[in-house]
């Protein structure tokens, strides 16, 4: 049996792919250095994350990996300080004042959706409030967190030393009830909705936009005012626009806990 020489045309095809594929790899790396590279060469010159913040001023430079250390009082919590964030999910249900509570620390990444999913289903007895300390992450993890925390009719609770940055407010925003200290840090920015943008633009656009319209829908189904995205478009992802307590009670996104007094 003998072997069929491919044609110089053949030869020239496979030519004309190989050296496509090196031109996108190389437009592939070159989009991901121009949205980087500005940043790292330029960066925000906003207040640091921990500078009290005022109405008007409210921008803050954020980086996940240099959280600030809000350490809490001695028994004033369920929740380890922001030190302590594990680089995904770590979710527990603790006895608070005698009833379960869920913990949700850390980073969101992908896949936590399921895990948290999977780990209500497997509790015998399901806590009513979720405790909430987390950088964000993960856009499409954080909503689907959220859809299952209010199909369970969960709220969700933020005591003073938390934080709630980038997706984490889409968790926040699925409690049926949602209560925040003021001092709680809670804070928006863009997102990322699909993977590296190296498509034709209209294609890119078009994730971007579904993925701000399915947030926003997601919001109005929590009963939080999708106006709130507006800080959030205009905030870019190397800095974060922290919510003063008006504005989340404006947003309907959390009000301050009762007083116990």
């Amino acid at each position: 049996m003998t072997r069929r020489r491919r044609s110089p045309d053949t030869w020239r095809v496979l030519r004309w792919v190989l050296a496509a594929q090196f031109v996108f790899a190389a437009i592939l790396l070159g989009t991901d250095l121009a949205q980087i590279v500005p940043q790292l060469a330029w960066p925000s010159p906003a207040p640091a994350l921990t500078a009290p913040i005022g109405p008007g001023d409210q921008i803050r430079r954020y980086t996940p990996d240099q959280l600030p250390d809000r350490a809490p009082a001695p028994g004033s919590r369920p929740l380890p300080d922001t030190r302590d964030m594990p680089d995904r999910l770590d979710i527990a249900t603790p006895e608070w004042e005698g009833e379960p509570v869920l913990t949700l620390t850390g980073r969101i990444a992908e896949g936590d959706a399921a895990r948290v999913v999977a780990y209500l289903d497997a509790l015998e007895r399901l806590p009513t409030e979720t405790y909430l300390n987390s950088p964000g992450g993960s856009v499409y993890d954080a909503l689907e967190i959220g859809r299952a925390l209010r199909a369970r009719e969960i709220a969700t609770v933020m005591t003073a030393s938390d934080i709630c940055l980038s997706a984490c407010p889409y968790i926040l925003a699925a409690g049926v009830t949602r209560h925040a200290d003021p001092d709680a840090m809670i804070g928006v920015h863009q997102h990322y909705f699909g993977q590296n943008t190296v498509l034709p633009a209209f294609i890119a656009v078009e994730q971007i936009q579904r993925g701000q319209g399915e947030v926003m829908e997601y919001l109005q189904d929590m009963g939080v005012d999708p106006l709130v995205m507006r800080h959030a478009l205009v905030t870019p992802w190397d800095e974060i626009y922290l919510l003063t307590p008006a504005e989340r009670a404006t947003y309907r996104l959390a009000s301050e806990p009762e007083s116990q007094g």
